[in-house]
Formats: C-alpha cells, structure tokens, sequence
C-alpha cells in the first residue's frame, strides 16, 4: 500500500525545515531532542527519495524536485568524505555545503508554500522508542 500523498509530501518538507534551519536553530534542535547524526541519516535518505513519485503525482513542482535532486547531489559530495562529521558546530556552521543546502532546502519551501512550519515545531520520538 503506498503512503498518503499528503503524508510522504509533509514528510518531505520536514526534512526540508532540518535542512533550511540556520546553525544555531540546528544545533540547539539536536540538542534538545537528544537526535544524533546518524539517527537523521535514514530519514534524510528517505525525503529524497520520496521527492520522484510526488513530482510525479503533481505535488511537488519539477522545479523543486530539481532543488531537491541537488539538495542529494551536494549531500553525497559532502558525506563522500568519512572523515568528516558533517553534523559538527564548525561544520554546520563553517561549511559551503551546509551554506549550499540551506540555499536549496529555503527555496524550496518557499516554492512550495510550504514556510510556516519552524524548526522548533519539529519533534522527535524519544529515544527509547526509536
């Protein structure tokens, strides 16, 4: 059974929200809901792939999929190096491939008319039942 379009697209858009947010609103996000990098990793991984089919069905535009398409292309690169922990302070702060995404994710939700959701808003399972 395939998931709700409304569901896979809002979905997507908080992924987006994590994306978009600045530095200081990332960090303390983590911070607060106790969410390492590796948890976010997969869910990450799955609002880009969600972002095809909803294209597709008409609820996401081909110019955002195309952000989106780029949002993944700048991750890869970024985590392409395993050296690097790319959910760090300095990094988030400091690197052109946080500055690039933050870019894309923004246009995005913008787009998309998708700006009233702020990071803050965002919750997280406790970690014992993830």
């Amino acid at each position: 059974m395939a998931l709700d379009t409304a569901w896979r697209r809002g979905f997507l858009c908080r992924f987006l929200v994590v994306v978009a947010a600045s530095a200081p609103d990332q960090r303390a996000w983590r911070e607060e809901h106790d969410v390492l990098a590796a948890q976010l990793a997969p869910d990450l991984l799955l609002g880009l792939r969600l972002a095809p089919g909803l294209a597709e069905e008409g609820a996401l535009s081909g110019d955002s999929l195309a952000d989106v398409k780029l949002i993944g292309a700048v991750l890869e690169e970024m985590t392409r190096d395993g050296a690097t922990d790319w959910w760090t302070a300095e990094a988030l702060s400091d690197s052109p491939g946080w500055v690039r995404l933050r870019e894309l994710a923004g246009r995005v939700l913008v787009r998309e008319g998708e700006t009233g959701t702020a990071l803050r808003d965002l919750r997280v399972l406790p970690r014992e039942n993830r």
